[in-house]
Parts: C-alpha cells; structure tokens; sequence
C-alpha cells in the first residue's frame, strides 16, 4: 500500500525530476516518472514503485496515453501532478531569436498548461496539489509561475493545492547545455561574450544546492500541503528577500555583478 500518486515531467538523468522521483519513491509513493526520451531515465529503472513512461509535454498523444496509464493504474486519481520538464535557454533579449523564444516558451509555458489541463480530474478527483517548478530568474518558467497563481485560486473551490517552487541554484547537467553558445556578430554585448557563455555554463560563482537536497525539501514542502510559493535551492532565500525588502537600485548591483552589464558602462557601471 502506498501513500499515493505522483506523476513529474522532465526525469532524465542528472536533474531536478530524477531527484524528485527518488525522494518520492522514498517516501512509499507510487511514481509516475515521465520524459521524452525513457533510455535517459537511467537512474530510475527497475525501482519499486517507480513506473517509467515516454511524455514530451508538446506532444498531445503522448499526454494522453499518458493519462490513460496513470488513471488506469490508480482508479481515476492522482495525489500530486508535477511539472518540471524544461528548456534551458539563455541569451541577451535583444539578441533571441524569436523563433527560438517561442520554442522555449511551447515547451516551458504551454506543455505544462497542456499536461495540468489534461490530469486536472485525476487531482481533483484525489484532492491532491498541482506543483510547478519555476525559477527565480528564467522568463519562461516565472511566466508559469504567474498562471500557477492564477490557477490556484480557480482550484481551491475544489479542494487542490497549487504550489510553485521557485528554484535557485541548483547542482543539475542542465549548465552542460551551452557550451555552443555564441553570440550575433552584431550583438551589443560581443565584447563581455567570455563572461556570458561562462555563466551560462555555469560558471558565476554561486554555490548550488544538491539536487538531493533540494528535492528532499520539496518534498516534505508538497506532502506537507503547502500552496503558494516555497522557495528553494541556494540564493532563492536572498532573492526573495531583496526583491521583497531592498530598494531595485540595490537589487540592480547585485544582479549586474559579474554579468558582463558592469563592464559595459551605462547605469550599471555608474552603480
């Protein structure tokens, strides 16, 4: 007998699903562990409890067998409905190309509102949470973080929780991304590109949370019933605090330091 259900997208190996899906399975639930590409779930295989399925969050066939397994599996029901699945993106705003952006934002934004519509019975049903994984600095995942708000007032008529996790730092493969990483020739920021695509990689000197740890504490945050925001991972308590507490001009310091932006001039140097 186990304690519930439990579907998360995004559990490839060496991220913050993977970690998530362990923590859970710990705990004497049952998961449902989800991603494109099930051969990179590697950590996860042939563990009670654990049962692997292929879900590219873009892909509405995918998002259907999907429900039909899990509503088949638990009798029409799901404790926790989790949205990690991401794409790692970075670039200057002026520089995107905005057919890129919108790629980003099909999978970040529109695939977890895809998911969360399709397995909203299943939590209504269990009178369980919707959880979204969002981020204290990336655009797309602070875009869901502002429809998980939304959503969690239009849930509580019917007895779901809705919890964003607002995440900093953590130690994941995800900086592994952008090592191809360059700049437009005509770019106004080509000069600091070394320091761009340094911190992109992950190179910007913060320390990062555990992905162990941090799932650990979400997971005590979830089936603690918590709802709203629970920030998480290293300087997600800071940032909170500065953008809560602190003048921006204060904020704005120390979000340009090492960035590239104080080598430029402008307001930023003057700072």
């Amino acid at each position: 007998m186990t304690n519930g259900s439990v579907l998360i997208t995004g559990c490839s190996d060496g991220g913050i699903g993977s970690a998530l899906a362990l923590a859970f399975q710990a705990k004497n639930y049952h998961v449902f562990a989800t991603a494109r590409n099930p051969s990179k779930m590697t950590a996860l295989h042939n563990i009670p409890n654990i049962t692997l399925l292929t879900l590219d969050v873009t892909n509405l066939t995918h998002i259907t067998t999907a429900v039909d397994t899990v509503r088949n599996a638990t009798a029409g029901s799901l404790t926790y409905l989790i949205n990690n699945a991401g794409r790692n993106h970075f670039m200057p705003v002026l520089d995107e190309d905005l057919d890129a952006a919108r790629r980003i934002y099909e999978t970040n934004v529109f695939g977890p509102l895809a998911i969360t519509k399709a397995f909203a019975p299943l939590v209504i049903n269990a009178r369980g949470s919707m959880v979204f994984i969002t981020s204290i600095a990336g655009a797309s995942k602070r875009s869901l973080e502002i429809i998980a708000e939304t959503l969690r007032l239009e849930m509580a008529p019917f007895n779901v929780k809705v919890l964003s996790i607002v995440t900093g730092a953590v130690r994941t493969n995800g900086q592994t991304y952008f090592d191809d990483l360059r700049l437009p020739e005509d770019s106004l920021y080509k000069t600091v590109e070394d320091t761009v695509v340094a911190r992109a990689g992950g190179e910007d000197g913060a320390t990062r949370m555990t992905a162990e740890e941090y799932a650990a504490r979400v997971v005590r945050a979830i089936t603690a019933g918590r709802q709203g925001k629970f920030w998480c991972g290293n300087m997600a308590g800071s940032v909170w605090f500065g953008s809560t507490y602190l003048p921006q001009r204060i904020m704005d310091i120390g979000l340009v330091k090492g960035t590239g932006l104080d080598e430029l001039g402008g307001d930023a140097k003057k700072d």
